[in-house]
């Protein structure tokens, strides 16, 4: 009974404090009246029978003078709670720990990005149960696509230098959990001409679906190899057009060919899930006090590098910073010389000098691909001042450096700090 008396106080404090410049002479002396006597029960050590007499008397005055500070709906407690809560979790996330998801593979294998588990012909999907296991632990979506009618499955799409094959799809408005607007891919194959689709989320790797597709069909990239030579002689390759964005009349010219299996009505042509890439925490407060070092992980904004603002938008990137201010630095495939030297800092750069599986070492830029701007074969570049140079682990397919230059140093958020979600081998501290 004495903690509810001293919470009455503090509250009949709160009131005198805020409101006593508008009440009344006969309402602020009652009110001061009624906190001395219960502030004398409190030193006096009155048993709970006088102490409740006294939190009575004081709250029958606080109704009548308590204005907007007592007494309040349990809606404005709530609001007030809420908003609280929101500038608290705002305050963290902006000068803190931010949260950030890896959207992308682009850094590899050291923090994934979102990927995909196929479940082809044969395989036997997750049941119910296990499906809301793997949401949980995984952030595991399912994702199908099915057969209209019986027929031949025939996929759209488009064809590289060097037999480089990519599924071809449209970016359209879609849904996050139904509610949430998002941009989305959209692919669509044909059964005996008749279109299916299935959507994935923007961020999700062209690569990704296009070994999923090309892994459900085929045993390896010679036999579809062979398979579009197969179409191509007997004139069963179509031409089509395909637009790269809904919003967009730009369109492109893929080839629809047919992948030499039939399906029935109803038959799933592709089953999987889509599984959340890496989430965690960036510390933010760090670099407001010392230099980003060569090695570490890095994340930026993107709204002062146009390349990337032009693709994406203002985002936040993460990759690997490899070069400071003055650094000198050289791809030498498969690694990275900084100031003539192997660069040291991380050990996702020995792995990728020396290959060792998954890695796959560092790729110079290609003067075949307009879209590579430094890091040639050859080329040694000087990271200017006031700049950071940044790679991605999976050079092989990382937008990084190499196409956009340099992050200036105005817009480095922080580094990777703790991996929280999903519950895999590699939740922990961030490397």
């Amino acid at each position: 009974m004495r903690d509810n008396a001293s919470n009455w106080l503090e509250l009949a404090s709160k009131v005198w404090n805020y409101r006593r410049d508008m009440l009344g002479v006969k309402e602020s002396d009652e009110l001061v009246s009624r906190m001395e006597e219960l502030g004398r029960l409190m030193r006096e050590k009155a048993d709970a029978a006088r102490l409740k007499l006294g939190i009575e008397s004081l709250e029958g005055v606080l109704m009548r003078t308590g204005g907007a500070v007592y007494p309040k709906t349990s809606l404005v407690e709530n609001v007030e709670f809420l908003l609280v809560a929101a500038i608290v979790i705002l305050g963290i996330r902006t000068y803190f720990f931010q949260p950030f998801k890896i959207p992308t593979n682009s850094m590899w294998p050291t923090y994934y990005g979102m990927t995909a588990e196929n479940f082809p012909a044969g395989a036997s999907p997750p049941n119910a149960a296990m499906r809301v296991l793997r949401f949980f632990a995984l952030g595991a979506v399912g994702r199908s696509m099915v057969a209209p009618r019986d027929g031949q499955v025939s996929v759209p799409l488009f064809i590289g230098a060097g037999d480089r094959y990519t599924v071809a799809y449209t970016k359209k408005p879609g849904r996050k959990w139904f509610i949430i607007p998002a941009q989305v891919k959209e692919y669509t194959f044909t059964v005996d001409g008749e279109p299916t689709t299935v959507q994935v989320p923007a961020d999700f790797g062209e690569s990704e679906f296009d070994d999923l597709v090309f892994g459900t069909f085929f045993p390896d990239h010679d036999a579809l190899k062979a398979q579009i030579e197969r179409a191509r002689a007997a004139g069963q390759i179509e031409e089509v057009s395909q637009k790269l964005d809904e919003t967009s009349n730009q369109v492109y010219l893929a080839l629809r060919v047919p992948m030499g299996r039939s399906v029935r009505a109803g038959e799933a042509i592709l089953r999987f899930d889509v599984l959340a890439g890496d989430q965690l925490f960036v510390d933010r407060v760090s670099y407001n006090f010392m230099r980003p070092s060569v090695g570490q992980g890095f994340v930026f904004r993107t709204d002062h590098i146009p390349e990337i603002e032009r693709a994406y938008g203002d985002q936040y990137f993460v990759k690997r910073l490899v070069g400071a201010p003055g650094d000198s630095i050289e791809i030498r495939q498969p690694g990275i010389y900084r100031g003539g030297a192997p660069i040291t800092g991380a050990k996702a750069f020995e792995l990728n000098a020396g290959r060792v599986s998954p890695y796959r070492g560092y790729f110079n830029a290609n003067h075949d691909d307009s879209r590579y701007s430094i890091l040639f074969p050859g080329e040694t570049i000087t990271v200017p001042e006031h700049a950071y140079l940044a790679l991605g682990d999976n050079s092989h397919d990382s937008f990084d450096g190499r196409f956009w230059g340099y992050v200036p140093e105005k817009d480095v958020i922080g580094r990777p700090l703790f991996i929280y979600f999903p519950f895999t081998r590699r939740w922990g501290p961030a490397k």
